[in-house]
């Protein structure tokens, strides 16, 4: 029997992440410690903060992920960071393919699924990111770039298990740190196209992928977000950097 997904909310806090942040930090694991909410909760701060955050959080259910890695185990890579590396440093989860390095960095979907296969060499969860553009959007293009890729995303080869776990995050473009987001009919619609899609390729192991939405995430808009059939949790972006605003959010869980 395929375990039941608990919903997951996890922070990305991007290139942001200073004394200030850490003390957030702090302030975000006291209120879950106190309050136990029903879902599990991921803050993604640059590497640089991964050692010092894992020292803070102790026993406290709160984990840790990496904003990206590289595909090799080790190499001449200069500025790189390999999976291995971010579960040295304490992470379980690491983001990939969010739209900013597709856009910034060019990552190809064949560059997510290599780095997705170096997720679970690591003993990683990737948090696989697929999202389509304004222009995308407005050509009703939408549905078939998400199947693309999310098929093109995920290594070929890959059969889910208890070694490979994966999380999905749906972010469009046009919604990230707009302040707009698609109606709830649409995110029911487009996080049950992504679990079909799932279903067809990985058979029953596709129900222990949980499905994220992502894309201007915040205390007003969560609840109705995460009350929605099909969707998993949240990837929160700028409303992750205050403890008062994400646990706003995780709260929607208690």
């Amino acid at each position: 029997m395929v375990e039941s997904r608990r919903p997951l909310v996890a922070g990305n806090w991007k290139m942001f992440g200073s004394g200030p942040h850490v003390a957030e930090a702090r302030r975000l694991i006291r209120l879950v410690l106190a309050e136990r909410p029903a879902c599990d909760v991921a803050m993604c701060p640059p590497a640089t903060l991964l050692p010092v955050i894992a020292k803070i959080k102790r026993r406290a259910k709160v984990a840790l992920g990496g904003q990206n890695c590289h595909a090799a185990l080790q190499g001449a890579h200069t500025g790189e960071i390999s999976a291995e590396m971010l579960a040295n440093a304490g992470a379980s989860y690491v983001i990939l393919g969010h739209s900013e390095r597709r856009a910034d960095n060019h990552e190809t979907d064949s560059m997510v699924a290599a780095k997705t296969a170096a997720a679970w060499r690591a003993g990683l969860e990737p948090i696989v990111c697929i999202g389509e553009t304004a222009a995308q959007n407005e050509a009703g293009e939408t549905a078939s770039v998400l199947e693309r890729q999310l098929k093109n995303s995920i290594p070929a080869n890959a059969a889910l298990d208890f070694r490979t776990r994966l999380t999905i995050a749906y972010e469009p473009v046009w919604a990230i740190g707009t302040g707009k987001t698609p109606t709830i009919a649409d995110i029911g619609r487009l996080h049950g196209l992504i679990k079909g899609q799932l279903t067809a390729r990985f058979g029953d192991s596709a129900a222990s992928v949980r499905v994220l939405y992502g894309g201007s995430v915040k205390p007003d808009n969560a609840k109705a977000i995460l009350a929605t059939p099909g969707v998993d949790g949240a990837l929160v972006g700028g409303a992750s950097l205050k403890s008062k605003d994400f646990y706003a959010i995780i709260g929607c869980y208690a």
